[in-house]
């Protein structure tokens, strides 16, 4: 059973309101995301050093590689949800257009999917990230310990 799929089927019932409120809020954790990738490259950053020792080095560079292209996805993807939100004004306007509703949701369940699809690749991403500078800092506690 598709987890995913059961919650945007859901989406499809919304008044052009919730719409609305839904792509909202969808920019608002995107550019949280964005602020979190931020972070996520000063992190990196700081630890460069140990991250291109030989025991991490492969590791560290595909996500150094994935990081990067998780922060291209997200500068398109909320380019679409931008422009996704300034499309509801076709919805609003006085103007009766056969499927339009129709059309805005089947356009809006396919942003949605690709907003919680990057979600889940940005998640994998933060745990890697985290779980190789928490290798790091251990390797580096236990090399103080020693000297």
């Amino acid at each position: 059973m598709n987890k995913g799929h059961t919650q945007l089927k859901f989406i499809k019932f919304h008044n052009p309101e919730e719409l609305h409120q839904d792509t909202l809020t969808s920019i608002s954790h995107l550019l949280f995301k964005r602020d979190e990738l931020d972070f996520l490259n000063e992190l990196i950053k700081e630890y460069t050093i140990d991250l291109i020792s030989e025991k991490t080095f492969e590791e560290s560079k595909a996500i150094a590689t994935a990081l990067v292209e998780l922060q291209k996805e997200l500068k398109v993807l909320l380019f679409k949800v931008e422009e996704h939100k300034n499309n509801l004004q076709t919805l609003l306007d006085n103007v009766i257009v056969p499927n339009e509703l129709e059309d805005y949701k089947d356009g809006h369940y396919k942003v949605m999917f690709e907003t919680i699809a990057f979600n889940a690749k940005f998640k994998t991403l933060k745990k890697q990230i985290y779980g190789l500078i928490k290798e790091i800092m251990k390797m580096n506690k236990s090399k103080r310990l020693l000297n």
